[in-house]
């Protein structure tokens, strides 16, 4: 049976007191950035706009400047909008410009291949699928219901982004979402998940063989931008019991030949 709020330790009620009173503050703060106003206030009209008394609004307000999420000129004067803020909306604005710049080559990988085909990004240290097409054929794979968020390591979508990432930064996402084991075949060790993702750099794509789901098998490559940087990756998922040798190596072949023409495309935009 789920518990309410009035079961739950004095603890918990008051993280979530703090984070409801820190996100009050980053309303008001916007809403006098985006009202004509300078997007400057005192801390004690900070205070009054969020009914905190001003020793509790001054503690939060430190704590979000300690973040980014929250700036000041010079120590005493008004308070405003951090460039952390900024910095997320930038990258959300540009994984839909991404997912709009993929939909014509997403596509064609979907219609070329006629399985799933998909474009995916971390958001953080989540597995996030920002666009796919599902396969035209009657039997067919569907993950709708599936929840991708923690599966980096388990599917080739996600083991294209992980295998160019620094190691102490593959460290950190494993340390921190684990390596869920979803099926028998599933790399559940970090040597033998690091020797994988060196494999996925060596041959420039990953595979999955019923790593995630059992009687389903996919394959992912890197998307780049001019410098190199991976945007995110691109993949297509079917059946185990349509993987044979030669279509899984035109599957392949089709999505390593998506993401160069997508990269292409995405050089002549910038």
């Amino acid at each position: 049976m789920a518990k309410n709020s009035k079961d739950k330790p004095p603890s918990y009620n008051h993280g979530i007191q703090s984070v409801a009173r820190a996100l009050n503050i980053l309303e008001v703060l916007s809403k006098a950035q985006g009202e004509g106003k300078v997007g400057e206030m005192q801390l004690g009209e900070i205070a009054n706009a969020t009914d905190l008394n001003v020793s509790t609004c001054h503690h939060l307000i430190l704590t979000l400047m300690n973040r980014g999420y929250v700036a000041q000129h010079k120590k005493g004067q008004a308070y405003f909008i951090g460039t952390k803020i900024h910095e997320l909306s930038s990258t959300r604005a540009r994984q839909f410009s991404l997912a709009d710049s993929a939909m014509l080559e997403l596509r064609q990988l979907n219609m070329v291949t006629g399985e799933n085909a998909h474009l995916a990004v971390l958001q953080g240290n989540d597995l996030v699928v920002l666009a796919q097409f599902e396969s035209p054929q009657v039997v067919r794979v569907n993950l709708e219901a599936v929840n991708l968020t923690n599966s980096s390591h388990a599917t080739a979508i996600g083991k294209s982004i992980l295998a160019w990432l620094p190691d102490v930064e593959i460290e950190r996402i494993v340390n921190q979402k684990g390596l869920v084991k979803y099926t028998p075949a599933t790399i559940i060790d970090f040597d033998h998940l690091k020797e994988n993702l060196r494999l996925v750099r060596r041959f420039g794509y990953a595979i999955d063989h019923e790593e995630f789901v059992v009687g389903v098998a996919s394959v992912g490559t890197a998307l780049r931008d001019q410098a190199g940087t991976v945007l995110g990756s691109v993949s297509c998922t079917l059946p185990a019991s349509r993987a044979d040798t030669v279509h899984f190596d035109a599957v392949k072949n089709a999505v390593l030949q998506c993401s160069l023409d997508l990269s292409r495309k995405l050089a002549c935009q910038s």
